[in-house]
């Protein structure tokens, strides 16, 4: 044993090993030592989320959203305002039951919200906005029309017109801005064109005059027909066009009218009294289009056209386009000094998808020329 401890005490080894047990023997004894160890600073690396009022603090918040909730105090973090447009418009899009939807600032052209603006379908009664533009052009009020049999024949709606009686130009036109009368349509077509068919020639080149490249008619009436196609761009441009002539804007702004025969026609176009600010529009239905619609919005210093179809609740589509174009304008007005000169515009795309599976109609590019 004598030369074991000998041996330890006169080597470096020894000495080391020596007092590593005792150091290790005297830590754990000893209970000041022992805990102390909370005033060492720990590196945890296995959690990374932040503490719960830093969380709080970068809330997440649509800026571009003229309906989101007024921030917190803590939020500090500026969202992105492209981003923002956009995830609003979405959500505005799930209220929506309209294939494709646009509004537009009346006075500069700007998109202030689109969904598929450019998606070909059937305009159903809409495209009489040029039937009637044309007549308004082509006839005077006091020229007489005598419908063929083949106009008077037209389906529902219609005013039941005789190919035995002449009627002023003045009541048919307002037969079908306002009470979209089919029969009256296609009287109008004959006298201005001499048949249906070249006047649908003409009232192609007109919407190609007034900006509406993928408008291409077969009818006066808008009635469901192969080729015929319009979009909600295209029908927003020709309404806000059309609107410029005076005749056409007093004409379709009237609730009702009395024909020089006594007949009474209702405007078709409910927005006039349900939807404030309301100036002007043309609604539209065929099994083949659903509901469609386009129209004019004024309030305060901002006008809107609003433009749909597809649709299968339109008037509530219609409320809810407006008074979103309505508060993006107030918004953009306030942010801008009420000077929104942007080159780009505030354009709010949607982004949720839409099946085209069961879709026949032929997209078209921009490349591809419309035929006459």
């Amino acid at each position: 044993m004598r030369p074991l401890f000998h041996f330890l005490k006169n080597t470096n080894c020894s000495r080391v090993l020596f007092f590593g047990i005792l150091f290790l023997f005297v830590w754990g004894t000893c209970p000041v030592l022992a805990n102390n160890t909370a005033n060492f600073n720990i590196l945890k690396t296995s959690s990374k989320s932040l503490p719960a009022k830093d969380k709080e603090g970068h809330r997440t918040q649509l800026a571009g959203d003229p309906n989101a909730a007024v921030p917190s105090a803590s939020t500090k973090k500026k969202a992105d305002t492209g981003t923002s447009q956009v995830a609003y418009s979405g959500d505005l899009r799930k209220k929506l039951s309209a294939r494709s939807a646009i509004v537009m600032d009346a006075r500069t052209g700007k998109i202030l919200y689109a969904h598929e603006p450019d998606r070909p379908g059937q305009p159903a009664s809409t495209i009489k906005i040029i039937t009637g533009l044309i007549a308004i052009n082509s006839l005077r009020d006091n020229d007489m029309v005598q419908p063929s049999r083949r106009a008077a024949g037209m389906p529902r709606s219609k005013i039941y017109i005789s190919p035995k009686k002449s009627y002023a130009a003045n009541d048919l036109i307002n037969a079908v801005l306002l009470a979209s009368a089919n029969d009256a349509s296609v009287a109008l077509a004959e006298k201005v064109a001499g048949s249906e068919s070249s006047f649908a020639k003409l009232m192609t080149s007109k919407a190609r005059s007034l900006g509406a490249t993928h408008t291409l008619c077969k009818t006066a009436t808008g009635l469901t027909a192969k080729g015929q196609q319009s979009t909600v761009r295209d029908l927003a441009t020709v309404f806000d066009k059309a609107m410029e002539d005076k005749e056409f804007a007093a004409r379709i702004g009237k609730t009702k009218i009395r024909t020089s025969y006594g007949q009474v026609l209702l405007n078709h176009n409910k927005a006039l009294w349900r939807v404030d600010g309301a100036v002007g529009g043309k609604t539209g239905y065929t099994q083949a289009a659903r509901q469609t619609y386009v129209g004019k919005f004024s309030r305060n210093n901002s006008e809107l056209i609003v433009a749909l179809m597809g649709s299968e609740t339109m008037w509530t589509d219609v409320s809810r386009l407006v008074e979103y174009g309505f508060k993006r304008e107030h918004q953009l007005a306030a942010r801008n000094g009420a000077q929104s000169d942007d080159a780009d515009g505030p354009l709010a795309l949607s982004t949720v998808p839409v099946s085209f599976h069961n879709n026949s109609l032929q997209v078209l590019t921009g490349t591809k020329k419309q035929p006459l």
